[in-house]
């Protein structure tokens, strides 16, 4: 179901009566924290089967943690699968990250030294996932705040690298890769660039804010120009790509996202609109 294209949001609680009452033409599809649905019944699941008679869905975790040294959790997984086979996403995602250690869950998406142990371990640990699923997993880069004194190489090429070696896809997200570019002053088009186009699945564009000169990915402001800017260069090195904003708390009314999701459609053609050849320079005999 990997036809799903265009421009999504986030499927959360407050909007549900509005995806239930009408069909919002404006979304093209919703993504779902995995999490949250991966229960045996209850209001849930009402909720999600009524919606995606609709609308398409895709998955997104929080939970995997695939960048962590405990053995995958395999009643996590089981769960994960059973999920994957009610709702039938275009794709599975997850986070570039380790969430918890020794059967404890920080609820926090934690940082990786970027070294080659590390990336063995993520790569194999990614593939027996993929095993398990029957597909492709998607990881999102994360947004960071430190960086580890072993790191042996840039993010963007430990990224790459794991998509090469694993054979899995990227949820490229815009707005991290400014908000860790910001925190550890890099370029972040140089992350861009680096990054293997083929491989985006799709885009995450949020909000972030400001605390003691650093940047915090929270997820409750409007995508500011510096990301919308970055979303226009990101597309024309990597075209056309599923796209949402992601929102997770002062979540607005349903119109006001769609109306920031309009405003991601504008950016989308603005920067793929085919630009005019150049006149011929007038021969002079």
């Amino acid at each position: 179901m990997n036809s799903i294209q265009g421009f999504g949001l986030g499927l959360r609680t407050e909007h549900y009566g509005a995806f239930e009452s009408e069909t919002q033409k404006r979304v093209d599809w919703l993504e779902i924290i995995s999490e949250n649905y991966m229960v045996p019944g209850g209001a849930p699941l009402w909720h999600l089967e009524r919606i995606r008679r609709d609308v398409p869905m895709v998955m997104h975790g929080v939970s995997l943690n695939i960048g962590g040294t405990a053995p995958l959790n395999r009643g996590y997984l089981r769960s994960l699968l059973a999920l994957v086979q009610r709702v039938q996403p275009g794709w599975v995602s997850d986070h570039l990250c380790w969430t918890g250690t020794m059967g404890l869950n920080m609820h926090d998406l934690l940082p990786l030294p970027y070294t080659q142990e590390a990336l063995l371990h993520v790569t194999e640990r990614i593939q027996r996932v993929q095993d398990i699923l029957g597909r492709r997993l998607v990881i999102e880069n994360p947004s960071t705040y430190v960086a580890f004194s072993a790191d042996q190489m840039p993010e963007w090429e430990f990224v790459g690298e794991m998509l090469r070696r694993a054979d899995c896809e990227l949820l490229l997200d815009v707005n991290n890769v400014y908000v860790s570019s910001v925190n550890h002053g890099f370029d972040p088009r140089q992350y861009i660039d680096a990054i293997p186009a083929a491989r985006v699945r799709q885009i995450h564009l949020a909000g972030h804010e400001t605390h003691a000169g650093y940047l915090i990915d929270t997820h409750d402001h409007p995508v500011c120009e510096a990301v919308w800017q970055l979303y226009a260069y990101t597309l024309q090195r990597c075209g056309s790509v599923p796209t949402m904003i992601e929102r997770d708390d002062n979540i607005p009314a349903l119109p006001a996202l769609l109306d920031e999701l309009d405003l991601a459609r504008q950016v989308h053609a603005q920067a793929l609109e085919p630009k005019p050849a150049s006149a011929p320079a007038e021969y002079i005999g």
